[in-house]
């Protein structure tokens, strides 16, 4: 037996990057994914990839931010599947610039975004992992949990808050065999990453072999970038996990850049 069979796993972001790696990966163990995406054609385009493997999915218009459309995508999900057993919250942004010159309001975006959407996506499955006595939740955090770097203020605000939801939610949710953990990655070669790349390299006036090289990469024990396959086993070791015994906990996946 698959692991995930029988399972339905919400994946907030998961037409492109990792949640994508995450949801093709738990629909190849017969899961069940959603993909929970602010741009449904392309979230229906992924989902359609993986009806072609023979595994079902299911796509639905999500912006996490967005209190209703979050409860409707999870009402939808349960009329159609019944339950949902897994969230993923990986929908984020990334918005790079000095605390001095942060804009408030691209500050209350990326905040917005990582958090409001962990708490709103959370709050709507629970009620349904609740009544079913199981549940597995998994945050998409980042080294940026656990550490700082310059020009990154919400982002490193936001990851570190998730550790905390974390805590919080594996404790009311254990009496409902609900858990929850944070996946924290390094750096990965998303869309997201690629962008960042020519714009650290202007605000700090390198080139982007640099910014790569001494910046991204400086203090992995390899000069490798995570990739999203090392994402995907993470979560879904999480995900598939039997017991509580693993919950309020976090594990990071950075080619020894951040070592607990």
């Amino acid at each position: 037996m698959a692991r995930f069979d029988g399972k339905i796993g919400l994946i907030t972001g998961s037409a492109s990057g990792i949640g994508k790696e995450i949801a093709i990966r738990f629909a190849a163990e017969g899961g069940t994914p959603v993909i929970a995406d602010l741009n449904l054609e392309a979230a229906e385009a992924t989902a359609a990839g993986i009806r072609a493997t023979g595994a079902d999915a299911f796509a639905v218009a999500m912006n996490v931010t967005d209190e209703a459309q979050v409860e409707k995508g999870v009402a939808d999900v349960v009329a159609k599947y019944g339950k949902v057993d897994v969230l993923v919250s990986n929908a984020g942004i990334q918005i790079v610039k000095p605390l001095v010159d942060f804009p408030f309001a691209d500050w209350k975006k990326l905040l917005s975004i990582h958090l409001d959407g962990a708490f709103l996506t959370t709050r709507a499955c629970l009620k349904h992992m609740y009544a079913a006595s199981y549940g597995r939740v998994i945050y998409m955090g980042s080294v940026h949990s656990k550490e700082a770097s310059k020009l990154k203020a919400p982002y490193v605000t936001a990851k570190h808050g998730l550790l905390g939801l974390a805590k919080v939610l594996a404790k009311e949710g254990a009496e409902h065999n609900v858990t929850a953990n944070v996946v924290c990655p390094g750096f990965v070669r998303t869309p997201l990453v690629d962008k960042q790349i020519p714009e650290q390299a202007q605000e700090f006036g390198i080139t982007e072999e640099e910014v790569i090289k001494n910046i991204m990469l400086k203090d992995t024990v390899d000069g490798q970038f995570t990739t999203t396959d090392d994402v995907a086993d993470a979560v879904l070791y999480f995900a598939a996990a039997k017991s509580n015994a693993m919950t309020g906990q976090s594990l990071v996946v950075s080619h020894g850049w951040f070592m607990e």
